[in-house]
């Protein structure tokens, strides 16, 4: 019989196609990987993945294998978190996906509350893009993963909790920095500077503004605080979420903001997770804590 051990072995590699990253990442020798592999597919009696020192392919009916033992991972996995379920809430690992804009200014809003409530979590985060999450949550390697939206889920479920607006950020000495409400049309786009492309928020942002992706932009970055500290150096301005305005603008007397006056909210934050996730119960109970703390804070 095909073990789970097998199976998370044959999943790695069918998810690095590489036998030692593929090993790395599930902490055994590439020997024992190969190994297991190798009973796998006498098990079965037909090669899973094609391998040479070069490179490794997924057989046509490894792709259907690895599809099932890709659904028989989730629903043991469901299993496992449903063991929990006579236990107090949140007392079990959980793991979530966050992306790069919302995490440094969430997570320190919320993480204390969390602590405090429940103790017992054991909480792991992983910071990346929103693809790479929704890839990841899909393989069962996250629980659930914290994104703004709207972004295409494609059939996965996604709970609300927080919505808000976009704000601009100049320097001071700006002609237009006594305003406290801006309009797109009097935004000078040439001096414009957002997220480089496969950030959501820039997305978002162009949205908001009615612009499109060929507009021109001075200069773009993967971090916000990047963006505040050149718009700090009179290089140009920049859109942030509410959510960040606290912590990006208060080492900086130099930078003022305005209200994106422009139909919103601008975006939406949500829990995202799979639809048989077995622990909705707890991400609602973790959601009315966001909720919560991010109205104490913003």
């Amino acid at each position: 019989m095909i073990s789970l051990r097998q199976i998370t072995y044959a999943l790695a590699v069918g998810r690095t196609l590489h036998f030692k990253q593929a090993a790395d990442a599930c902490a055994v020798s590439p020997s024992a990987l190969s190994t297991a592999i190798t009973e796998t597919e006498r098990q079965l009696g037909f090669t899973l993945f094609e391998r040479d020192n070069k490179k490794v392919l997924v057989t046509t009916r490894g792709k259907e294998v690895l599809e099932k033992f890709h659904s028989i991972k989730l629903q043991v996995d469901d299993l496992d978190k449903l063991s929990y379920s006579g236990q107090e809430p949140l007392s079990y690992p959980l793991s979530i996906g966050i992306i790069p804009t919302i995490g440094p200014y969430l997570l320190p809003k919320v993480l204390p509350a969390l602590n405090h409530k429940y103790p017992a979590l054991q909480l792991t985060i992983i910071e990346e893009e929103s693809q790479v999450l929704l890839e990841m949550l899909r393989r069962g390697e996250l629980d659930t993963a914290i994104l703004a939206l709207p972004f295409r889920l494609d059939g996965l479920l996604s709970f609300t909790f927080w919505e808000e607006d976009f704000y601009w950020i100049t320097h001071r000495d700006d002609v237009q920095a006594n305003k406290s409400e801006v309009a797109a049309s009097e935004l000078d786009t040439s001096k414009l500077m957002l997220l480089k492309e496969g950030h959501c928020l820039k997305d978002h942002a162009l949205a908001a503004c009615k612009l499109t992706q060929d507009a021109h932009h001075s200069f773009s970055s993967s971090s916000l605080y990047t963006l505040v500290q050149l718009v700090a150096g009179k290089m140009g301005t920049t859109l942030v979420p509410q959510m960040a305005l606290g912590q990006l603008l208060a080492a900086n007397d130099v930078l003022v903001k305005a209200h994106l006056n422009e139909p919103g909210p601008h975006r939406k934050i949500a829990f995202v997770t799979r639809p048989n996730y077995v622990g909705v119960d707890d991400l609602e109970a973790l959601m009315a804590l966001f909720k919560q703390e991010l109205a104490n804070h913003t």
